[in-house]
């Protein structure tokens, strides 16, 4: 297996999350009312950025008069760092900030300021599709510094969790890397394969399967380089190359999912990059890193989607 891949975008710094503080209200109590404590305010999955070269607008908690989820990010050289997840309208405090997603900014960002946005969109995502107790369907609360929410009737607690899922690019003995295209894509748009682990299923295992279902190949070598948080809504992407074997059939679209595959060189894939009639994910995503790998240098362009 040869070195795995590094700063990938949306896992370039390790923060001190201050797990150990998310269960004592009275210094989540204090931690708020501290003017040194920053704020990043989250409106349905974007934020407020300024700048060319964006970097997160970090508000006192006296300037956000908002009601909506704190979350507990993180604890960094002595400051904490907390988010505010809003979903209802939202009044600027600053009118040279604009709203951001994580898919456009996420790898113009530090990889502090990342990492304090992956966190804050994933947990947004799961407090707003997890209302209620999976139990008795009565509403929970926010609790452990709004790492959980806690069902008030049966005291049952729950959290937050992230579906592991692969993505990998296929390589033959001659070099070539196997792309797809999904239906809803626009023409030229290529990617790496990719789906979710089943239950009762290793990483592996779903490599495999996912690459027979969705392109009719079987692959005989894995090399794991890996693995970035997608939170869109809760992902875990574990990255793969991985070998065509030998006795492999022909490659064919399951005509669902994956409607067109096309086996590139590195000579076509720099070709259709830099004239455009070839496009694959921007930057923030691992399957760019992927076939980068591959290629062996970064490519030009990219495509995105809301």
């Amino acid at each position: 297996m040869g070195d795995l891949l590094t700063s990938l975008t949306l896992a370039r710094a390790d923060v001190d999350r201050a797990a150990e503080r998310r269960s004592d209200p009275a210094w989540l109590d204090a931690t708020w009312a501290d003017p040194a404590t920053r704020v990043l305010v989250l409106h349905r999955g974007k934020a407020r950025v300024v700048g060319e070269e964006p970097r997160l607008l970090l508000a006192e908690p006296s300037q956000v008069e908002h009601d909506g989820v704190r979350v507990l990010l993180a604890v960094h050289e002595g400051t904490a760092y907390v988010a505010l997840l809003v979903d209802g309208a939202v009044e600027p405090f600053d009118e040279d900030a604009r709203w951001e997603g994580l898919r456009e900014v996420g790898s113009l960002l530090s990889g502090f300021e990342s990492s304090l946005m992956v966190a804050a969109v994933a947990l947004a995502n799961w407090h707003a599709g997890h209302p209620r107790c999976p139990r008795c369907g009565v509403p929970t609360e926010p609790s452990d510094g709004g790492w959980a929410r806690r069902c008030p009737d049966d005291g049952s607690q729950h959290f937050p969790r992230s579906d592991p899922a692969v993505i990998v690019l296929v390589i033959d003995d001659e070099g070539r890397a196997l792309l797809g295209r999904r239906a809803e894509w626009s023409e030229g748009w290529y990617s790496t394969l990719a789906g979710f682990v089943e239950a009762g299923e290793s990483a592996e295992m779903a490599v495999r399967r996912e690459m027979l279902e969705e392109a009719g190949v079987r692959v005989d070598r894995l090399d794991y380089l890996g693995s970035q948080p997608w939170p869109f809504p809760a992902s875990l992407m574990l990255g793969y190359h991985a070998r065509l074997a030998p006795d492999s059939p022909i490659a064919r679209p399951d005509g669902e999912e994956i409607t067109a595959l096309r086996w590139f060189t590195r000579e076509e894939m720099a070709a259709g990059c830099q004239d455009g009639s070839v496009r694959i994910p921007p930057p923030v995503s691992i399957a760019r890193r992927l076939i980068e790998r591959w290629y062996g240098a970064e490519l030009p362009g990219s495509w995105s989607r809301p």
